[in-house]
Parts: C-alpha cells; structure tokens; sequence
C-alpha cells in the first residue's frame, strides 16, 4: 500500500535520540505541521547535506511551528553523534527494524552499480496538525529540496 496525499499518516513511536530512553510519536506532535524525513545514513555526503538544508533552514520552519524529524535505520548512538557532529536542532528517530518505513513506503528495493539492494529511499511527508499527509515528496534530490518543503509548509499555515 503506498500513501497519498489526503491518508492520514500512520502513527508511530520510536526511540530517538537525546539520552535517557527518549521517544518520539507523532501522536505527540498533533496541532503542528510536521516534516518527517527519511533518509538512508547517517554521515553519508547526501544526508549530511540534506540534513544540514534542514539545519539552516530550521529558524524558518520555527516561524510557522513546523517540526521536523529525521529518521533512519540508524542507532539511537549513532543519531547522537551525528546529530552532534552538525548542530542539528531537531530529532533524529531510529527504526531499526524498518517497521515505520515499511509503514511509509520508503523502504525500497534499489539499484547501485548493478546489485539490487533493500534501502530507504530518500522522501519527505509534510503532515498537518490532525495528522493529514498534505505533501509527499520521493526520490528526493537534496538542493532545493528543504527550500520546497518550506515553501509547502508556509503555505499550509
């Protein structure tokens, strides 16, 4: 089943990082637009990049109380130094066992240099505050991509 705008978003609680047994759902979040981004690894050169978009671009999704969230196959550890390592001012949650990206879509079987791998594939859900998929973006290519987010959300409000 793949998502479309208009679905309501499927709800989901994951470690994330922060220390301390810190969860987030997106129950949570209710009332506020929120972007949530899947993105294959942490510390590769695209989601470094994607992430630092985001990052720069984060005091201007404050203004219309956006929320963004990462999330990753990625250890709760790992999201931590990542996180650390590029000053990112929102969470970063871990579905290591894939459940929340199979629930979205987004883990994919893909292609590189010939050998056919499982992975998630780059994209980005804008969900308003009841929870509505308003926006999908897949197959994300990373310049301009949290400049369109911003633009999507802002209108929203």
């Amino acid at each position: 089943m793949s998502l479309i705008v208009g679905d309501k978003a499927p709800d989901f609680t994951l470690p994330a990082d922060g220390g301390g047994g810190g969860k987030i759902s997106l129950k949570a979040l209710n009332g506020k637009p929120v972007v949530l981004y899947f993105y294959p690894k942490n510390d590769t050169s695209g989601c470094t990049a994607e992430a630092c978009a985001f990052r720069d671009a984060s005091p201007d999704f404050s203004k219309v109380k956006a929320q963004i969230v990462g999330i990753s196959r990625d250890s709760v550890a790992s999201h931590e130094k990542f996180k650390k390592k590029y000053n990112l001012p929102f969470p970063l949650a871990s579905d290591e066992d894939g459940k929340v990206c199979e629930a979205y879509g987004t883990w994919v079987e893909k292609s590189m240099y010939g050998r056919k791998y499982m992975g998630i594939e780059r994209s980005t859900f804008l969900i308003d505050g009841k929870g509505v998929i308003r926006a999908i973006w897949r197959q994300v290519k990373v310049p301009g991509h949290a400049e369109e987010v911003l633009q999507a959300v802002t209108a929203l409000a």
